[in-house]
């Protein structure tokens, strides 16, 4: 179920194709970075947003993907966000995020190097093992 904040959000501004609204309590921080990943894979840009508390998430997933050499800063934007408050019932202003990271000129290449190390750290199958207990 959408909350107030991801309603209020998806109806004021059309939904972009890579854009990724930030919780800090739905999914890992992880899940967000290898979205992103995927993302800029496939649109050469991300765009983050997130409200309120799940603004360092936001910060900490971009500064993972620029620390590692996979994208750079193109935009920073933020503002406030008015809505009410669920509980209380009350108009409050919430503070919003939103960082656009575009494809580092190393990416292609990192991605590569780690889906090669991967493929390497991967276990061994169960032919691979039967075929070294024949030997």
């Amino acid at each position: 179920m959408a909350t107030e904040a991801e309603v209020a959000m998806t109806t004021t501004e059309p939904q972009k194709k890579n854009r990724i609204q930030v919780s800090n309590t739905k999914k890992p921080l992880f899940f967000y970075v290898n979205l992103a990943k995927r993302y800029i894979q496939q649109h050469n840009e991300v765009e983050l947003s997130a409200l309120g508390m799940a603004i360092t998430t936001v910060v900490t997933i971009a500064e993972i993907l620029k620390n590692n050499g996979l994208a750079t800063e193109k935009k920073v934007l933020t503002s406030t966000v008015g809505m009410k408050d669920e509980n209380k019932g009350r108009f409050i202003q919430k503070a919003k995020i939103e960082i656009v990271l575009g494809k580092s000129e190393k990416f292609d290449s990192l991605m590569t190097a780690s889906a090669s190390a991967a493929a390497a750290a991967a276990p061994a199958t169960d032919s691979d093992a039967a075929a070294k207990d024949k030997e």
